[in-house]
């Protein structure tokens, strides 16, 4: 649900967010703004200069109206390509590949038929996944070689998601450190010490609460399946939706918004960034 709020004077809209949204810090609150999360009288907003008047209504929080089905969707939205590598924005409930029951609509094909021309089909590489349910950032290679130069330098790599939890921590950062391993008989990973688990470091950062959810900040110095899903559950703070190792949901609370990698060919650090869409936003209130 939006919060609501009259305005008693006039004013720009960024000042007027900084004035109200105790809390927020001034960057979270220009991520909502850009992010179409903020309406004026019913109309969405995302220039932080536009003037208010006495008695417009300010919405925080607006669920946006519903987007095209991922069972029907034809395009993905690319945020970086050159003849290297290409990163999109995963929306959730779109597997990244195929796999033995989806072999057709995953955005590793939704990818590859919009760029292919005619009959010359563009071969695509993923680099990494996400879960189905996980929206962001993902990368694909437009040749195997580039693909294994990405990911000889992943160690090298920073990734960044935004999480919404069950409850706060009790810290306002910490690192989980707990190896994780998978389980022999269900899809699910267990978290401790064990001959079969491998090191699994996670960072996270409380960035804003509610009076039963939180929204993270989260860091992952490895890339283990399910890491960040499997290590905050552990904490006892799983994340909303999850019904793997939480509670199920309409949507997971997990978006990948950010990701630097060394580019393969260039040899520099290249970052891509992504807000998360309005309705997850939406599942703080």
């Amino acid at each position: 649900m939006a919060e609501k709020f009259i305005v008693k004077e006039r004013s720009k809209l960024l000042d007027f967010l900084f004035n109200h949204l105790k809390g927020w810090s001034k960057k979270t609150i220009k991520q909502r703004l850009q992010g179409s999360n903020i309406a004026v009288n019913g109309e969405i907003i995302t220039k932080h200069d536009f003037s208010l008047h006495l008695n417009d209504v300010v919405e925080v929080g607006v669920v946006k109206k519903a987007s095209t089905p991922v069972q029907t969707l034809q395009k993905v939205e690319i945020i970086y390509q050159d003849k290297d590598i290409i990163a999109i924005n995963k929306p959730a409930g779109l597997l990244s590949v195929g796999n033995t029951t989806e072999n057709k609509h995953h955005a590793l094909a939704i990818l590859r038929n919009q760029l292919s021309r005619g009959k010359k089909e563009v071969k695509l590489w993923p680099v990494h996944r996400l879960d189905r349910d996980t929206s962001g950032i993902l990368l694909f290679a437009t040749s195997k070689e580039m693909r294994e130069a990405v990911m000889d330098k992943w160690s090298d790599s920073e990734k960044i998601y935004l999480a919404i939890v069950e409850g706060c921590p009790k810290e306002q950062k910490g690192t989980i450190d707990q190896p994780l391993r998978t389980d022999e008989k269900v899809y699910r990973m267990h978290v401790g010490k064990h001959p079969d688990a491998k090191p699994a470091i996670t960072h996270y950062e409380v960035k804003q609460s509610t009076s039963d959810r939180s929204l993270l900040e989260v860091r992952i110095e490895t890339g283990r399946q399910h890491q960040i899903r499997a290590h905050m559950a552990w904490l006892g703070h799983s994340i909303i939706g999850d019904e793997r190792y939480g509670t199920k949901g309409e949507i997971m609370g997990l978006h990948s918004q950010k990701l630097t990698i060394i580019h393969p060919l260039k040899q520099n650090p290249i970052t891509f960034e992504i807000d998360a869409p309005r309705d997850f936003y939406a599942l703080l209130r």
